[in-house]
């Protein structure tokens, strides 16, 4: 999945672990990423959380979509701080599951929360090969 996540990678948003119903990425916060106010644009912290929601719950190898999200802002990032995005599997029922996803600084200071809904759909993130 990564080597097809143009956009995370653009970023230089980076996959440190991924495991069942979890993930963190990381991303350090560069100088065009600053809104007027000299702080990180919440749309880069967004994208961040939102990266860590799609590779928690898709860690299960099935292909997984957000049916919804929401963001709160609790802290500034600002340039050179290097952002955590912690994604945490709350509930998975069915097709649909919540994700809990923490983002904080290299200093351990909560930025925002995020909580994402997903919804799975059909295939795989990686083709299993046909049962012999």
């Amino acid at each position: 999945m990564n080597l097809r996540d143009r956009a995370t990678n653009a970023l230089g948003i980076r996959v440190e672990s991924c495991g069942p119903g979890r993930a963190d990425l990381t991303m350090t916060v560069r100088g065009d990423m600053l809104n007027g106010h000299a702080i990180c644009h919440g749309g880069f912290i967004f994208t961040l959380a939102d990266s860590a929601f799609a590779y928690a719950c898709n860690s299960y190898n099935l292909v997984t979509v957000a049916s919804g999200c929401s963001i709160d802002f609790l802290a500034p990032a600002r340039e050179g701080d290097v952002l955590t995005a912690r994604g945490v599997e709350r509930s998975a029922s069915g097709r649909t599951g919540v994700y809990d996803i923490e983002v904080f600084n290299q200093r351990g200071e909560k930025i925002a929360l995020f909580r994402g809904k997903s919804y799975r759909i059909k295939g795989h993130v990686i083709e299993e090969p046909p049962a012999a």
